[in-house]
């Protein structure tokens, strides 16, 4: 079981696996078991966005145990807040914003 960072600008926290893009932390959903996955929405111009994440989890049923969401969007944070809370089982951990710092 891994923990999976999403972002492409910021360092990746301790103990968790970076995927700088959503193709990236899409495979790493395909292939592992993921525990807790943290999201960014913005992931550079013209890419697809942590919403793209958040829509692959929904259509094929890959869920984390637990999901942050370390975004400065507050649009995109809320867009894929929504769209996990609509979908996904009841014992996945949605949490409505970042990690806190240790």
């Amino acid at each position: 079981m891994i923990n999976v960072y999403l972002d492409d600008y910021r360092p990746c926290p301790k103990g968790f696996v970076l995927a700088k893009s959503a193709a990236e932390c899409i495979l790493l959903l395909e292939h592992e078991e993921v525990d807790v996955l943290s999201l960014d929405y913005e992931l550079g111009w013209g890419q697809p966005n942590g919403l793209a994440v958040v829509r692959y989890i929904v259509d094929s049923g890959r869920y984390p145990r637990s999901c942050y969401f370390h975004t400065s969007s507050a649009a995109g944070r809320i867009g894929m807040i929504h769209l996990l809370t609509r979908h996904a089982p009841p014992d996945v951990a949605i949490h409505h914003g970042p990690m806190k710092q240790a």
